[in-house]
């Protein structure tokens, strides 16, 4: 069999592929992006990006019960958007195997929290699994449509984000190729008005009674029996920083992390003198273990914020660090200068909040690269919760103080205007709000790494498609006045947003331009002519990071900048000029 190195999410895609896969969908998001971009390299998989992750959990049920083995994905808080339809789906059950994939992010490198995706398979009452590397994570998706097919479940696999993006060897098997399941009508199953719903819930109580049966037997659970003076219940990634940091302690390896195997957690705890449950985020699996009478050690001495590391659990458990810091020769242990993230140089967003914050407007903001807008210089954004929560907010905002009206901007990106922006648009409509609602177009779901998006006009494999109309959109969503600025003519942006925060009805913005980072296009560049500069500032303002400052002297490094002119316009002086010319 052929070995090769390969990331958690090259390696669910590859597993989707072996097991039989069908169908699969999902809404990119750090850090499950990569695991739908793998599947789509599979011919033998109809692939698609869904609008978001209720959507593609909704899509992938109907797969599922249509017959195919279905493969749904989204990060951590995805699955809020998707909840909806899981705690149903537990319930009427699979007709074809559908596995959920889950891709927590303790640290936040790339979220607005830190949520624990195990609390979701405990509420929904279906199995979850939780590979430690990349081979598992192959295996564990055939493993998962398997008992899903077999219990009549959703099956959930979580994931987290040093599994999904760091790599190892996975052995590569054949394609198993799964018969697509006869449908056959059954209401009582699949339509969950009260009456039936009523009978399924016994069903998933009875299911619950069975997998807990099957996880006392499933190899996924395993003692490792070594020293027993020290015993460790661990999962996913934690497996692995345990075996590095205590190599010679007996460990209890739990790849089903619900339900827990009550018998064999016993038979673990009895054989050793001290047990500790080591898991990142919340003491999932602790508090379980404790409720089953078991004395166990985990929170008193593991955080339930960000992530756990082998060092800090040799340091908690033995009482001394794994290894010692690295000496380096010569190395400097002063800190060095906080970089913070900023949008890219010649970003199509930055002259929309430098606009916003000028005109001193509520900017109520979103998630996307347009989140950094909130970040120093330009700090123009007030709020950011949610995906699609600029629109609704900013109608908050109107309603919750009558002092704002007419100041109320709510910003949000295109993709995410698909995901779920269209709800809260309909909603300032149909309340009768006249919050502006500026979508910021650049063609692309840029954050996550340029995935295509309904308005793109191409599908996850790359084949055209119907590109949506935005303005059509709005159109028909029941707001009249819709304007399109050119985020790079600052005259016209101002004008615009003026008149249009001015309006007493709903008004939309689209600032359309294709990222910077995807239009390859000529532009001049530019420079600033020292004779001219009157060292002001202003083009700092900007935040852009082609522009610096040394001592007095301003300059604009030739290697950054995309020649989007917005700081021309700013300077009052006529200093930035084109490369070697003039602005003429």
């Amino acid at each position: 069999m052929k070995k090769t190195l390969m990331s958690g999410n090259e390696a669910i895609a590859r597993g989707a592929y072996e097991a039989g896969v069908h169908f699969a969908a999902a809404y990119p998001g750090t850090p499950s992006t990569e695991i739908l971009e793998n599947v789509a390299r599979y011919d033998e998989i109809d692939a698609q990006w869904s609008g978001n992750e209720k959507v593609a959990l909704e899509v992938g049920i109907g797969a599922s019960i249509a017959g195919s083995r279905v493969l749904v994905a989204m990060k951590h808080v995805g699955v809020n958007v998707a909840a909806d339809p899981l705690m149903t789906f537990s319930y009427t059950g699979v007709n074809g195997g559908l596995v959920l994939v889950a891709a927590d992010d303790p640290g936040m490198h790339s979220s607005q929290n830190e949520q624990d995706s195990r609390h979701y398979a405990r509420l929904a009452k279906v199995p979850m699994l939780e590979p430690s590397d990349s081979q598992e994570a192959k295996d564990m998706v055939a493993i998962a449509l398997d008992i899903s097919e077999e219990f009549d479940t959703p099956v959930m696999l979580k994931s987290s984000t040093r599994i999904s993006h760091a790599q190892t060897l996975v052995e590569q098997g054949e394609r198993t190729a799964v018969a697509v399941r006869p449908y056959k009508k059954d209401l009582k199953k699949n339509v969950m008005i009260p009456a039936y719903a009523r009978l399924r819930h016994v069903v998933v109580e009875e299911r619950m009674d069975l997998l807990r049966k099957y996880v006392e037997q499933s190899p996924l659970n395993r003692i490792e029996w070594r020293d027993k003076k020290i015993g460790v219940i661990c999962a996913g990634i934690c497996y692995q920083y345990v075996r590095e940091a205590l190599p010679e302690a007996s460990v209890l390896k739990l790849g089903i992390n619900f339900p827990l195997p009550e018998k064999k957690l016993e038979e673990f705890a009895s054989g050793v003198d001290q047990l500790y449950v080591v898991e990142e985020l919340d003491p999932f699996m602790e508090e379980q273990i404790k409720a089953m009478g078991i004395k166990v050690r985990g929170k008193e001495d593991f955080p339930v914020i960000g992530e756990i590391f082998p060092n800090m659990i040799a340091d908690k458990i033995l009482g001394k660090p794994h290894t010692e810091p690295l000496e380096v020769a010569g190395y400097c242990d002063e800190p060095i200068p906080m970089r913070p993230p900023v949008l890219c140089p010649g970003c199509t967003h930055r002259s929309v909040f430098y606009m916003l914050k000028k005109l001193k407007m509520v900017v109520s903001g979103d998630i996307g690269c347009y989140t950094l807008g909130s970040l120093a210089p330009l700090e123009a954004m007030d709020t950011c919760v949610c995906m699609g929560a600029s629109v609704s907010a900013g109608l908050g905002f109107e309603k919750g103080n009558a002092d704002l009206k007419g100041k109320v901007v709510a910003v949000i990106g295109d993709s995410t205007f698909f995901h779920s922006g269209m709800t809260g648009l309909a909603d300032v409509v149909y309340n009768r709000g006249t919050t502006l609602t500026m979508i910021l177009d650049n063609r692309i779901t840029a954050m996550t790494g340029h995935q295509h998006h309904p308005g793109t006009g191409s599908t996850l494999k790359g084949d055209p498609t119907l590109a949506l109309d935005i303005s059509a959109i709005c159109k028909a969503l029941g707001v009249e006045r819709i304007r399109e600025a050119d985020p790079f003519n600052l005259k016209e942006l101002e004008a615009v947003i003026k008149e249009e925060a001015a309006a007493d009805e709903p008004s939309v913005i689209i600032v359309r331009r294709m990222c910077t980072l995807q239009d390859k296009s000529p532009k001049d560049l530019y420079e600033i002519d020292k004779d001219k500069c009157v060292t002001c500032g202003r083009c700092m303002k900007l935040g852009c990071p082609a522009i610096s400052q040394h001592g007095e002297i301003y300059s604009v490094d030739s290697s950054l900048c995309v020649g989007c002119a917005v700081c021309v316009q700013v300077c009052k002086s006529d200093a930035i000029v084109k490369a070697g010319g003039d602005n003429a």
